[in-house]
């Protein structure tokens, strides 16, 4: 008799995927080291959802966004997934060309974000961290409060706006035009003032995350992302005041 998949066993493949590259599973979550599992967030997703097709596409885009993360950003350290996973079934199942649909696209761009700004490209960024806990999106949403404050810090419009970036950002560095994204020592590009070395980035990152001061908790299924404190501002004097050294060119 054939057994039935569950979301568990599902789930479970990226796991395996994250075990075998040996990702030490970071989270920032104050509470916790490690991330959840995705065995677990497949149960969390079966909680709300029990439709098969959806359930098997929103496993195949993680798969695809955590593949992608790994070519593309080897380096990176915190890897929470909740509000990720959490934000994109709530969208997919609000979606007016549907579920499945909606996932695909999703998918896709994530996975052009994470190629364009990666290590594969002039941009080659260490980190997905600003985009993920929702820096890049803060900052996004402060320019223009009135129309963007109720969008999504993953939504297809602000994957958008960040793919238009990116190819802004290629084309202008290609041509020299961005003297504070010159590459580091280290070969990657740190358009900040401090460094941004891996134990640096660990110590500032769990700093601000025990102050609450990250713009969105993605270790939190039901986060609620915050866009209006000086995010930016807080980490460059955090920088200074935990003695993290200027970045090196």
């Amino acid at each position: 008799m054939k057994q039935e998949l569950t979301p568990t066993h599902t789930f479970q493949v990226i796991d395996r995927i994250l075990a075998q590259y040996s990702v030490n599973l970071l989270s920032l979550n104050p509470e916790k080291k490690i991330i959840t599992s995705f065995a677990e967030l497949g149960n969390l997703i079966a909680e709300e959802n029990t439709d098969i097709q959806i359930i098997t596409t929103l496993q195949e885009t993680l798969e695809c966004i955590v593949d992608s993360q790994l070519q593309n950003f080897p380096e990176n350290i915190f890897w929470d997934f909740d509000f990720l996973v959490s934000s994109m079934l709530r969208q997919a199942l609000v979606a007016e060309e549907g579920a499945v649909s909606f996932l695909k696209t999703f998918c896709e761009k994530m996975v052009s974000l994470t190629e364009m700004f990666g290590i594969h490209t002039e941009i080659r960024f260490r980190y997905v961290h600003d985009f993920l806990y929702g820096f890049d999106w803060a900052r996004w949403v402060q320019k223009d409060p009135q129309n963007r404050a109720h969008i999504e810090p993953f939504s297809l419009v602000f994957f958008d706006y960040l793919l238009t970036k990116g190819k802004e950002l290629i084309q202008r560095i290609s041509h020299g035009q961005i003297t504070y994204y010159k590459l580091c020592d280290t070969g990657y590009r740190n358009p900040f003032s401090f460094s941004r070395e891996p134990k640096d980035e660990y110590r500032l990152l769990t700093y601000l995350a025990q102050e609450e001061l990250i713009p969105v908790a993605v270790w939190n299924w039901n986060a609620s992302p915050v866009w209006n404190k000086p995010f930016q501002e807080i980490r460059q004097q955090i920088a200074l005041k935990l003695d993290i050294q200027p970045q090196k060119h």
